[in-house]
């Protein structure tokens, strides 16, 4: 008897059919029940999305109520074009929606991926329709059913465009417009950038994370600046940085392009970044938000086990390039370009930029060196791994 009970309470306790999701179930009403049809429900199958943007208008990738962001408007138009039912949109974790990246506030991508279950024979051209122009899928793919983009990704590759000016040395009067950086000014660059490569400590690149904890350490693959160019229709000269790494954290990027700034500029001794990868506490100034890119997401791990199986698309996206460098060019380097010229954010920030402590900080301290006359709210995040 006293078994009976136990098991009729397991049974109460859990239900095996309350797991089930909405859509997969039969309608509730008896006479519906007749009429349904098992055939009739959409057999969704792991699939992975390949977007870019330009989020310079964007408060962020990741869905924020009452904000414009990447998601609510990606999982919005496939709501519209029915690649998502109406539980998937309310709760996209229902049906496995996972980002690579979470890039914050004003911060593009030339290519992210978000992992998904989605239905076959999708119509890519009809969902573009409904999204934005600064906002574009160029693929889906099937992928293994335990695929996670986040967790599967090897490396992210992120790009930072700034005015050379800003590698002028502080002491200096020059114009945005006329300044062009030397050979041996852009050697000292990636010099500097250099002094990165590695798995280092970085507690003192992000925010609210101590020297101890294990999830400062990141590897950083390769840092380097390419040649300055003139964009078109421009003569103020730019250039380009990119960075690969295993992760980052939030900041990071843009507290290492910071600091690189700095030394270059002559405002602090090269020797304050290894002195940042120990144990001290330093405040790292924060470069601007608006040249920072994600420029390529690595899957060379997953390639090599299932890209030669002759089941699984490999993530390697050569088909999509010539795609992803035309939506680059036309949305995001050349808003990267304009809004810098029409607003200064690297110039005002430089004027600032002196003011900065290089010694190191007490604990009582704010956490954040914020520029004067700058809100905390209106600071902007990268990635945050």
């Amino acid at each position: 008897m006293e078994s009976r009970k136990t098991k009729q309470e397991v049974q109460q306790r859990y239900n095996g059919a309350v797991k089930r999701r909405k859509w997969e179930d039969p309608p509730e009403d008896p006479e519906a029940v007749k009429n349904f049809d098992p055939a009739s429900r959409v057999k969704r199958r792991k699939s992975i999305i390949l977007l870019g943007y330009s989020g310079v208008n964007y408060f962020g990738m990741q869905r924020n109520p009452g904000t414009k962001t990447i998601e609510e408007d990606l999982l919005r138009a496939m709501q519209k074009r029915e690649w998502i039912n109406d539980e998937g949109f309310r709760q996209p974790q229902q049906i496995q929606f996972q980002r690579a990246a979470r890039t914050d506030k004003g911060v593009s991508a030339a290519m992210q991926v978000v992992s998904i279950k989605l239905p076959d024979n999708l119509d890519i051209e009809a969902l573009n329709s409904e999204l934005p122009e600064d906002i574009r899928v160029y693929a889906v793919k099937r992928v293994t059913k335990g695929f996670n983009s986040k967790t599967n990704c090897d490396a992210r590759t992120y790009t930072y465009t700034l005015p050379t000016i800003a590698f002028a040395p502080n002491e200096e009067k020059v114009d945005i417009q006329t300044y062009r950086l030397p050979a041996e000014r852009l050697a000292r660059v990636n010099e500097v950038l250099a002094l990165y490569v590695g798995t280092k400590n970085f507690h003192n690149f992000t925010s609210r994370k101590e020297f101890l904890d294990p999830s400062v350490k990141r590897f950083i693959m390769s840092f380097e600046c390419d040649p300055p160019f003139l964009p078109e229709g421009s003569t103020a000269e730019f250039a380009t940085i990119k960075i690969k790494g295993q992760s980052f954290m939030l900041h990071q990027i843009r507290k290492m392009v910071g600091l690189t700034i700095a030394v270059v500029r002559g405002l602090a001794e090269s020797d304050i970044i290894e002195k940042a990868f120990g144990q001290d506490r330093y405040g790292i100034p924060t470069a601007p938000g608006l040249g920072l890119v994600l420029s390529r997401i690595h899957y060379d791990k997953y390639n090599k086990r299932y890209g030669e199986d002759g089941c699984h698309e490999t993530l390697e996206f050569e088909k999509e390039e010539p795609m992803i460098q035309e939506f680059f060019k036309r949305h995001i380097a050349s808003t990267i370009v304009e809004t810098e010229l029409k607003t200064n954010s690297m110039v005002e920030w430089l004027e600032k930029l002196p003011l900065h402590s290089y010694e190191p900080r007490d604990e009582n301290e704010p956490s954040e060196w914020k520029p004067r006359n700058r809100k905390a709210s209106d600071d902007q995040d990268d990635d945050d791994e």
